[in-house]
């Protein structure tokens, strides 16, 4: 039996009050939350290139915990599925329909098999056809559909998809993909006997080693990872398949515009135990079409010292990608500081180098940035938009130039605060060129840009479309979206003509696609999904805004249950759920982020549903940590996370809503954290629920979140911020859920299951759901109905009904 198959594990939980364990099995919440979890999803959208045409993708319900006990390997950093050579923990869409930009429709795809799990939906270039993927038991196939007369049909099979990226199209209407070896054989299994120690070693080389998961542990495993991860290049034009080029572990491939070479990127040995496959030695190479090694573009080693710190890369090329305006010309960037940009005053300090098709001779220096090199949006020969920035002072500066004479041209066009979102100017609109690729949309012959953004204020967000005049710098506002409704640009339909496709929703309107005709002023609905959560309609939602003590603007999202009267019924017992973020400013850290007029969605995991049983629920609470003057935000975390605590608490009391006696406090990974910190450091709550997080900081000793120092800079802020060093003071119920396959770097299931040990030792009043193969997020129907049950009776005891 292969090793690092996932074993079914029990639900583990302890007693609350007591040390046994009380495994009944999964449990179901009440049936108004059965209801929400179980709401059929709206289907998502892909449009055309030509604009013209929409896919409307269905997805069957959450998947069970049977789906997610299917046998899965965890190698080198990836999870797969070993009888499939793809993805594990695949749901897909079932169910594929297309209707036309003004509503007719198209009706569903014919020919696919039954019970189909398809995904990877791509367009080919002339909007005529587009190409899927389909899982079954024991492979992936690739098919292909005709948008006219809504057919499909197989292509082939065996795609190796354990990368992720499985095809791409090219401009002739052919497709490229990868596909696992036809004769390969039966997949090795790792010997009961081992044959000898796993050794690994270090050459006194310094540099950081992040805490990831999933890694190599034996000559078997590496082994059976070169054995899942070997692919060969294919290319189907219409009629035959054919191999293309060398086989190998092919971890990337990118075809040029012109869809006459390809940027292939493989993975080599020697492997390590301590990096995912990415930091192994790599050769990136470009071919043409009939596999033929044209260039080879890097030669990469092995890197198990990674660098840290703030605006640190490693030295050398890096960000290979293709010039979206020009048919086949390469580019990358190089750092000019050795990757260690604080270490010395340079007026530049990243070069972006050209190299154009058949891809012979020296590069070409193209331009070079002040501050680390954030990316390229290519418009033509006399128009492009040059993006860097920096993450110590997350300053953007965004500016426009003529590829023609990059350097002499520069001309800034923004620069802010990477947190200022009132400010922020918005992104540029891009359009697809001939070959299928996003460039610049421009007007008055490439004299001005259009902006999109989410137009925040403190009122809420107010997405906006601005024609932005590059020689006066002037931005002109061509629409903004008017309260009571929500509505963002999906894409610019027809510039001519002025029109755009938007989604457009309110607090009582699911959200929709329609058409907006800048230049009429008209509307004109596409799509008519209707709303998943009829029972959720009468239920309150408010944008309340407030000051933490020392002057910090702060909001939560405010819902109350359907018919709740607060003379009639009085103050609530409540849950705050929240996520800390790190600022440097403390008048961006209170910016107003989202908007009262969205329709409420609801994720199957999200504590919105408790409104239906009678909680107040305070949603994404403002919980910032500000670093001025010098400070860090995490030297002052605590203090400041219980102040942003106090006064959330502060503003429900005020307004009659919440019991402040009666408070949950819950989080997921970092909210999790936070939630342990809360009832270390105060006695705000009457109880906790954390969900899979990270509590004992020296498992994560080179930074975690954005934290860049490392234990040994800076041992007393680590001890400090482990709420595993304060089990001692937690003095109200705490819960700890945590998934038991959590594949996220630092929360390990050892950090739920050793703090729950500390608090126990301490006497706390405390549990521990570890939920059988759960990565970080939460996807079996049976865990997430559990979790519900779980955070309902821990509660419904020690909240609403807290003697």
């Amino acid at each position: 039996m292969m090793r690092k198959i996932l074993i079914t594990f029990v639900l583990a939980g302890s007693c609350m009050l007591a040390g046994a364990q009380n495994n009944n099995g999964y449990q179901l919440p009440p049936e108004a939350i059965v209801s929400l979890v179980d709401a059929p999803q709206t289907p998502s959208v892909q449009l055309s290139p030509d604009n013209q045409t929409m896919l409307l993708l269905y997805r069957p319900g959450l998947p069970s915990i049977a789906d997610l006990s299917q046998p899965e390997m965890r190698l080198a950093g990836i999870r797969f599925d070993p009888s499939t050579n793809g993805p594990s923990r695949v749901q897909g869409v079932n169910r594929i329909s297309a209707q036309k930009i003004d509503g007719t429709s198209l009706g569903d795809l014919k020919g696919l098999p039954e019970d189909p799990r398809l995904g990877g939906v791509s367009w080919s270039h002339d909007s005529k056809r587009f190409a899927f993927t389909n899982t079954t038991e024991s492979t992936i196939e690739l098919w292909v559909a005709d948008v006219e007369p809504m057919t499909a049909r197989k292509i082939d099979e065996g795609l190796n998809g354990i990368f992720r990226r499985t095809m791409t199209w090219l401009p002739d209407g052919s497709i490229i993909y990868l596909r696992t070896l036809r004769d390969r054989g039966t997949a090795p299994a790792a010997s009961m006997v081992p044959a000898g120690p796993s050794i690994q070693e270090s050459e006194g080389i310094q540099g950081e080693s992040p805490t990831f998961q999933d890694l190599l542990t034996s000559v078997d495993d590496e082994t059976i990872f070169e054995f899942f991860a070997t692919s060969e290049l294919v290319r189907w034009d219409g009629q035959m398949t054919s191999a293309i080029g060398s086989r190998g572990m092919i971890s990337d491939m990118s075809p040029s515009p012109d869809g006459k070479w390809l940027l292939v990127t493989l993975t080599e040995k020697p492997f390590s135990y301590v990096v995912p496959y990415y930091y192994f030695p790599s050769r990136t190479e470009i071919w043409d079409l009939s596999g033929k090694t044209i260039r080879t573009m890097l030669v990469k080693p092995l890197q198990e010292n990674l660098p840290r710190g703030y605006d640190v890369v490693n030295p050398g090329p890096r960000n290979y990608s293709w010039r979206s305006d020009k048919p086949a010309s390469l580019t990358w960037v190089e750092a000019l500081d050795e990757g260690k940009y604080h270490a010395a005053e340079m007026q530049y300090h990243d070069r972006v180098f050209l190299l154009d098709a058949p891809f012979a001779g020296d590069p070409l220096p193209f331009i070079a940035t002040g501050k680390r090199f954030q990316g390229i949006i290519w418009g033509n020969d006399n128009l492009a938009i040059l993006m860097e920035g920096l993450s110590k002072s997350r300053v953007r500066t965004t500016s426009a130039f003529s590829p023609a004479n990059p350097q002499a041209t520069l001309k800034k066009i923004s620069e802010l605060n990477s947190d200022d979102r009132y400010n922020n100017p918005g992104f540029p609109i891009t359009v697809s060129n001939e070959w299928g690729r996003s460039v610049l949309l421009t007007a008055d012959k490439g004299r001005s840009l259009y902006l999109s953004g989410q137009g925040a204020s403190p009122g809420g967000d107010r997405p906006f479309v601005d024609k932005y005049d590059l020689r006066t710098g002037k931005a002109t506002r061509l629409w903004r979206s008017e309260a009571p409704y929500y509505e963002t640009v999906n894409e610019f339909i027809d510039p001519a003509r002025g029109l755009l496709l938007t989604v457009r929703q309110s607090v009582t309107e699911v959200p929709n696609y329609f058409i907006r005709d800048l230049k009429k002023g008209t509307l004109k609905q596409v799509t008519k999904f209707e709303n998943p959560y009829p029972q959720l309609s009468g239920v309150h939602k408010e944008l309340v805004t407030y000051k933490r003590k020392d002057g910090v603007d702060l909001s939560f999202t405010l819902y109350l249950p359907a018919g709740y009267d607060k003379t009639r019924d009085g103050s609530l017992p409540t849950i705050l759920w929240a996520y800390p973020r790190e600022f440097n400013d403390p008048s961006m850290a209170g910016q107003v982020s989202g908007s009262p007029y969205t329709f409420t969605r609801i994720s199957p995991s999200s504590v919105l549903v408790y409104v239906t049983q009678g909680y107040a629920v305070l949603n994404d609470a403002s919980f910032p940590i500000v670093g001025v003057g010098g400070q860090e935000p995490n030297d002052t975390f605590v203090e400041q996370l219980v102040a942003d605590a106090e006064a959330a608490i502060n503003k429900a009391v005020e307004m009659g809503v919440t019991d402040p006696k009666r408070v949950a406090a819950s989080g997921h990974s970092y909210g999790a954290f936070m939630t342990a910190h809360l009832l270390s450091h105060s006695r705000l709550f009457a109880a906790g629920i954390a969900r899979s997080g990270a509590y004992n900081r020296s498992l994560t000793p080179f930074g975690f979140q954005n934290e860049n120092r490392s234990f040994w800079e800076a041992p007393e802020l680590y001890l400090e911020l482990s709420p595993f060093t304060h089990a001692t003071r937690v003095k109200d119920p705490m819960l700890l859920i945590h998934g038991m396959a959590d594949n996220n770097q630092g929360t390990f299931p050892i950090q739920s299951e050793r703090y729950y040990a500390a608090l126990k030792g301490a006497g706390a009043i405390t549990r521990l759901v570890l939920l059988p193969h759960e990565a970080h997020g939460y996807s079996a129907r049976e865990s997430l109905l559990h979790m519900h049950w779980e955070y309902l009776r821990w509660m419904d005891k020690y909240v609403k009904n807290k003697k």
